[in-house]
């Protein structure tokens, strides 16, 4: 199939490229663009899969008074696990309802809020060799060690979703700015805020062309139009140049480049 990311990804920049779809558990040696919510597609990217509907379910596995044992498809939408949650009174989900992409790609950057992150009730994952537990994968502040494709997730959820959480964590995201961008561009360091170090050396509201840091929050990327993928990566390779001879901190992208 052709997608179109200039239309498909979340920050609107790239051109129309060959994907492959893939409908069944087996092996693939290319990158999954998933939602490609902090996606940056160049101009000959590697080779580009994607999870068809197939993998877009949420089962029921267990259910007792004190948890809920759910199995759930890697193409499944944040959104639809979030409202899965909220429906079923589960409490661990409250993140996801302002969090875009699809919960193969919030695994793989161990997507989170707060203190909240998608491996905190995480059991295993399916991979096309196995299922591993979560004590065999390497899971850090946004990072997952795992190189494999995943296709389903296991996790154990408790009851009694927390309204007051939600609340707290919608409104932190209301906060972030508006339009199309990756997200947050960097993790933040150590003790630290990449937005912080970005506005420090001069770049809040800097642009190139139709890409800019955001006047709001310095650490998200905005395309305000026409960005193109050498005016995104301009301004992210700036920013790191910027900040480590100003700081001698090396920031580390949480936008994925292919």
């Amino acid at each position: 199939m052709i997608i179109d990311f200039k239309k498909y990804s979340s920050v609107k920049i790239g051109k129309e490229f060959e994907v492959e779809l893939i409908d069944e558990i087996k092996e693939f040696d290319g990158f999954i663009v998933g939602g490609a919510n902090n996606l940056l597609v160049s101009n000959e990217p590697k080779k580009l899969g994607l999870l068809s509907p197939n993998f877009d379910f949420i089962n029921i596995l267990e259910q007792n008074k004190n948890y809920m044992l759910l199995d759930i498809g890697c193409a499944t939408k944040s959104s639809k696990i979030y409202s899965f949650a909220k429906k079923h009174n589960l409490k661990g989900f409250e993140f996801l309802c302002k969090i875009p992409g699809t919960l193969g790609g919030l695994i793989k950057m161990n997507a989170g809020l707060k203190d909240e992150v998608i491996s905190k009730n995480l059991l295993s994952i399916k991979s096309f060799q196995k299922e591993k537990q979560k004590e065999e994968l390497d899971f850090a502040y946004r990072y997952c060690g795992e190189k494999e494709l995943i296709f389903s997730a296991k996790f154990k959820l408790e009851y009694g979703f927390d309204r007051q959480k939600d609340e707290l964590l919608r409104a932190m995201r209301d906060n972030q700015p508006s339009g199309a961008s990756f997200g947050s561009v960097f993790k933040n360091p150590p003790n630290d805020y990449a937005g912080r170090l970005i506005e420090a050396v001069g770049l809040k509201g800097f642009a190139k062309n139709d890409a800019m840091f955001s006047q709001k929050h310095a650490n998200f990327l905005i395309n305000k139009k026409n960005a193109s993928f050498e005016d995104a990566i301009f301004l992210i390779e700036e920013a790191e140049k910027r900040v480590f001879e100003s700081f001698g901190i090396n920031l580390q992208r949480e936008v994925v480049v292919i």
